[in-house]
Formats: structure tokens, C-alpha cells, sequence
């Protein structure tokens, strides 16, 4: 039997058994492989074979992982990466040349936005930011030399939303390599490609892990365009470790029941807060009140785990949330077990100038929650005295 819910592929993918025939997949601690003879060793480096020939380019754990991912987001293949960002930079490094230029969201991840302006621009590769709420804007930005759209939807941290649908059209009619972060998302809530995105991206380290223990990302896609992703990761090695590939892989098994969770709580904490006297401004997809709330219910199953408010009072009125909460953690991680606060002004986002982060919305009284998986009842306590 082939299964076909997400629940169940999640949880009974793995590598064949070896003849211990074990229930769970052992960890593949080999950085290399033997090879039965020069023939065989010849046959995988010419890639006349299929095989393991070095922990860098593919390990059993990695592959269970992998496979795993492609085939919840409907991926033909993928690579997995030491770290979501570098996920990200080893789909900008595959992809784009001297001379190449990029339509981005405006709204992205900081270490993202530094690539951008601090580490590509020095190798020639330009880029324009759109803003997720005006798509009336995006294909205005494309030039003759443009190869790549790339977009967050969530946006981090300020949960912004584009119509990946759009995306995918605006793409098909230029050409261009529509690539997607989703990491707020999952492949369990929104799956990309199959609204016409050519790559999927994930920090592995948030939701897929889940419990904030190791660090990890993906890149999924077609398989042709995958082959040039391995093409430039095998060299450039920002390969994930076959632990923490094992990790990721047993994470996946309760991905669907902790999103359902954290969805769930953080639905309601969205709710509780919009009509909060000391509360600026909520942003969370599944509220009526966002912006994009028409897009979000068409892409997504549901909301994600991850509020963004604005507290009154600017960073004085933040800082005072944050040192008032008692159960929620300061940390700049998001998507563990734990609720999570964090100040993007004066971390992910501190290397944006102002004006920058105030185009996408981060004030100096934003703050991102990421909603836990605790009791619903002990969330909102906490924030209610924290607000107090």
C-alpha cells in the first residue's frame, strides 16, 4: 500500500532496513563508503550508478530526509543544507551570475536581506525589492537581465502574504525562477510548488525540527534544477550532518499534530490580543483584519505559529512586555515547543536602518511571538500579566 496522507508519508518513509532489521533508521555516522571494486567506485563518480561516494554529496540519513520533504511538498527532488540560510545562498549561488538580477520581497529574513546588499551585490548580481501588499508592483521590476523572483510568504517577522498563484503566472510569463522561502509555513500548511514555484526553501531548524535542537535547511524543486543546486553544494560543502538529518527526518513524524497545535494557540492569541487596550497592532494571517486574509485562507491550511504585534509605547513599551513575561522565552529562535518572544529591531532585523525596517512594517514596539505548544491557558496568562 502506497500511503497518500501527509500524516502518514511523514511518519513511514524511510531508508531500506538493514538485515538487523531495525523499526527506526540508525544514524549513518560515515563521513565515506567502501566500494565493491574500481568498477563500482569509476561507475558512482561518473554518476553511471547510483550510490553513496561521500557523506558531502549524500548520506542515507540525508536521503530519508530529503526524500521525505519531496514528497510532502510535491517536490521530483531536493538538497539538504547545513543551515536554512545556507539554503538560501546555495540556491542564489547555483543560479545567478555576474550581471544576473533579482526581484525580491522586501519584506525578508535579515541574514537574507545581507546577502542581498552585502554579498552578492560585490559578485555583480543586482536586485530589486517589491512589497508583498502592492503585486501590482512586482512586474514592473523585471528587466531583461532578471533570473530569479524570490519571495517569503509568511514574511518574517512581519506575516505578510502574496498570492503565490500571481507569483507563479508573473514567472511563467517572463521566465524567471520563481523561488519560494517557506519556512513559516511548512509543507504542511502551503506547498509552493504546486502553485507554480520552481523551488521551495526551509530552515529545517524551525518547525521541521520543531524543538529547537539542531540546525538544518532544504531546497526543493525539479530534478533538473536540483542537479545544479548539487552541482555547486558539492563543491562549495554546506552539506547537513547525517545526525541532525536523523533528527529532522524523526521531526517530520509529528510535524502535522505540532502545527495543528501551534495553530491552535496561536490563533487564539491573535484573537485575544487584537482587542487589548496596550496593543497597537496584531498580525496574523487567519485574523480577518490582515491585510491578505482573502490569500491566506486559498494557499494556506491554516495560520502558522507565529503572531507579530506592536506594542504601545515603542522599544520602551517592548522592553517592558519582554522583561514582564514569565513562562515565554527571549530568544531569537522561533518554531520550538516554547513560546518565544523576540524584538526583530534589535536583533534579526538590527541591520536594517530604521527606514528600512519601517518599510516592512518593524517598529520599535514590534515584537514576534512565536506560539508554543504549552496550555492555550498558561500562553495567555503569561502575556495578560506581562501586559498588566
Amino acid at each position: 500500500m502506497k500511503p497518500e496522507n501527509f500524516e502518514t508519508i511523514a511518519i513511514r518513509t524511510q531508508v531500506e532496513r538493514s538485515l538487523h532489521k531495525e523499526h527506526s533508521s540508525p544514524i549513518y555516522l560515515t563521513s565515506s563508503y567502501k566500494f565493491d571494486d574500481a568498477e563500482e567506485m569509476r561507475a558512482l563518480f561518473a554518476n553511471e550508478k547510483e550510490g553513496n561516494v561521500y557523506s558531502r554529496y549524500a548520506n542515507p540519513n540525508t536521503s530519508e530526509f530529503i526524500e521525505k520533504m519531496c514528497l510532502l511538498e510535491g517536490a521530483e527532488d531536493g538538497f539538504a543544507t547545513a543551515t536554512g540560510m545556507a539554503a538560501i545562498f546555495t540556491t542564489f549561488g547555483a543560479f545567478l551570475k555576474n550581471g544576473d538580477h533579482i526581484v525580491s520581497s522586501r519584506s525578508v529574513f535579515g541574514s537574507t536581506h545581507q546577502l542581498l546588499t552585502n554579498v552578492f551585490s560585490k559578485w555583480g548580481v543586482t536586485f530589486d525589492y517589491a512589497d508583498l501588499d502592492k503585486p501590482e508592483d512586482w512586474e514592473g521590476l523585471i528587466k531583461p537581465n532578471t533570473k530569479m523572483i524570490f519571495v517569503e510568504t509568511p514574511s518574517n517577522p512581519g506575516i505578510d502574504i502574496i498570492d503565490l498563484k500571481f507569483l507563479g503566472d508573473l514567472a511563467k510569463k517572463h521566465n524567471q525562477l520563481l523561488v519560494v522561502d517557506n519556512c513559516f509555513a511548512t509543507p504542511y500548511l502551503q506547498q509552493p510548488i504546486a502553485l507554480g514555484a520552481h523551488i521551495s526553501i526551509h530552515s529545517a531548524t524551525k518547525y521541521i525540527d520543531g524543538q529547537g535542537r539542531v540546525l538544518g535547511g532544504v531546497i526543493l524543486g525539479r530534478k533538473d534544477l536540483i542537479t545544479e543546486v548539487m552541482n555547486f553544494a558539492r563543491h562549495s560543502g554546506p552539506s547537513l550532518s547525517p545526525f541532525n538529518a536523523w533528527i529532522l527526518s524523526k521531526s517530520l513524524e509529528t510535524l502535522a499534530v505540532r502545527m495543528d497545535r501551534h495553530c491552535e494557540n496561536a490563533l487564539k492569541v491573535a484573537e485575544y490580543l487584537e482587542s487589548h487596550p496596550k496593543i497597537k497592532l496584531v498580525k496574523y494571517p487567519f485574523l480577518p483584519s490582515h491585510p491578505q486574509y482573502e490569500i491566506a485562507k486559498k494557499q494556506m491550511k491554516q495560520g502558522g505559529g507565529i503572531v507579530t504585534i506592536v506594542v504601545e509605547g515603542g522599544v520602551e513599551g517592548a522592553s517592558k512586555f519582554m522583561d514582564g513575561l514569565k513562562m515565554f522565552s527571549i530568544s531569537a529562535n522561533l518554531a520550538d515547543t516554547r513560546s518565544i518572544a523576540t524584538h526583530p529591531a534589535t536583533s534579526t532585523h538590527s541591520k536594517l536602518t530604521e527606514e528600512e525596517r519601517n518599510i516592512v512594517g518593524i517598529e520599535q514596539g514590534s515584537i514576534r511571538l512565536s506560539i508554543g505548544l504549552e496550555h492555550i491557558n498558561d500562553i495567555l496568562a503569561d502575556i495578560e500579566q506581562a501586559l498588566a
